[in-house]
């Protein structure tokens, strides 16, 4: 339990309805400065505008707005320098903030909560930060999208075996395969533009939840604050957390993606595949077994969707049955934004360094393209075009035809002519011609397709884009 003066000094804060301080349990549930003290540059900027705009409009003086933001400058100069002490009893990074603003520039400083609440301006504090947040996603799937670009117009006619349920199906490129992951990436970097968008609209002034019947101007703070305008309920600004929300669904979206990614790449990096080579910076040893080289950082960036996505519901809980406008179960909000925020950017970095430091073994890549009677479609397709067959014949002739090269051992390139025609007369000898791998990968120019060819337009188009 604080002693009575430590409570008083934290009632002060409150005013005078509390006439007794909180107990030990009750302080330890209520206090957020544990971790929303992260928001301290976006609570002193969002301070800095809202006294400027007061001033513009004759609600304080020039002069406690000139001590209003000298005093908030020093307040960061201190946290940035480590020299802030920041108080549990004082709960939050805004009252920790005024606090230290009144001990520097007195009674001016009581000035600065005029014409808002804190419900209003942690809105304002985490709409910032989420903003920044994902501007800062967004450029770091651009450098992941980038060495996707990078390695597939290297690899735009590197034969690899297609798969679905993780069995051969048909021969693509390793550069279409890159490009599919461009993508999906490019999909999220597409999310996280709109959702920039969706939030970019500024909370300061709705107050409490009424707005204010001070003369403000919510278009010049939001101008100052990079906002495209003022929300426009304010019930509704108090009371919104879809920003994080919609944070949180693209960030469990793009892991998903990252962690399929990851899985491709443990799968890829093993002795039984051997389609790549991680490098040193992106493995590690085994303590007892000396020739192990394991994917570490693959399987850590897999581990973290579930981080990511387990905050996504933990938000959409508190949220779930919550009447308008604020509950102070929306303190939850904050923790679950900041971890998924760290593991994201975390797996996306790891991501970005593996994609552009891992050997392609090229040689491995073709050796599996052809397993499998990979081009079993491509002889079904030849039916079709060139002896005028129904495709379901088609695919039953080949399917007879994959059984014997299965029954003789070898690929359907390795079957002779002679026993390809006591399969069905109409084949020729021009049915050799798309048996290769690379055959049937050139023959894919449908938009969108594995060919080399639609590759590099592909690779060429997303260069395009910004």
């Amino acid at each position: 339990m604080a002693d009575g003066t430590d409570q008083k000094s934290s009632n002060q804060m409150w005013g005078g309805r509390f006439a007794s301080g909180p107990s030990a349990i009750m302080e330890e549930i209520n206090a957020s400065i544990g971790f929303d003290k992260k928001l301290y540059a976006q609570d002193i900027r969002g301070s800095m505008a809202h006294a400027t705009m007061l001033a513009s409009k004759g609600i304080i003086s020039p002069d406690d707005k000139d001590k209003i933001i000298e005093g908030l400058n020093t307040i960061l100069s201190e946290i940035e320098a480590g020299t802030f002490e920041f108080s549990r009893k004082l709960e939050d990074i805004h009252m920790n903030i005024e606090a230290r603003l009144a001990t520097l520039i007195g009674t001016a400083a009581g000035r600065l909560h005029t014409a808002r609440s804190r419900n209003d301006q942690v809105a304002l504090d985490f709409r910032l930060w989420v903003k920044e947040e994902l501007q800062k996603t967004e450029g770091m799937l651009t450098a992941l999208i980038a060495a996707f670009l990078d390695r597939a117009e290297e690899n735009a006619d590197t034969v690899m075996p297609g798969f679905t349920h993780l069995q051969t199906a048909q021969p693509v490129t390793f550069g279409h395969h890159c490009m599919a992951y461009v993508e999906m990436f490019g999909r999220d970097r597409a999310r996280v533009r709109h959702a920039i968008e969706h939030l970019d609209e500024s909370p300061i002034g709705a107050a409490a939840l009424a707005g204010t019947g001070y003369p403000i101007d919510r278009h010049m703070t939001a101008k100052a604050l990079g906002f495209r305008e003022p929300t426009r309920n304010s019930i509704d600004t108090v009371s919104d957390r879809d920003f994080a929300l919609e944070f949180l669904s693209i960030a469990s979206i793009c892991a998903t993606h990252l962690s399929r990614l990851a899985e491709e790449i443990v799968i890829w990096s093993t002795p039984q595949f051997g389609f790549i080579r991680l490098s040193d910076a992106f493995s590690t040893g085994s303590s007892i077994m000396p020739q192990k080289k394991n994917p570490d950082a693959a399987e850590l960036v897999r581990a973290k969707t579930g981080r990511i996505n387990g905050s996504l519901v933990a938000l959409l809980t508190v949220m779930k049955g919550l009447p308008l406008a604020y509950s102070k179960d929306m303190q939850e909000d904050k923790e679950q934004v900041f971890d998924a925020a760290e593991s994201l950017e975390l797996a996306i970095a790891a991501m970005t360094g593996m994609i552009r430091d891992l050997e392609v073994r090229k040689d491995r890549m073709r050796a599996a393209a052809g397993s499998g009677y990979s081009t079993a479609t491509d002889l079904a397709d030849w039916l079709v075009r060139e002896a005028g067959l129904p495709f379901r014949d088609a695919h039953h002739v080949t399917g007879n035809a994959v059984a014997l090269a299965e029954k003789k051992g070898c690929d359907l390139a390795d079957l002779s002519l002679k026993e390809l025609q006591a399969i069905h007369p109409d084949i020729t000898k021009g049915v050799f011609d798309v048996l290769s791998v690379e055959a049937s990968v050139a023959s894919r120019t449908s938009f969108g397709g594995t060919a080399p060819s639609e590759v590099k337009k592909q690779i060429a188009w997303w260069r395009g884009r910004n």
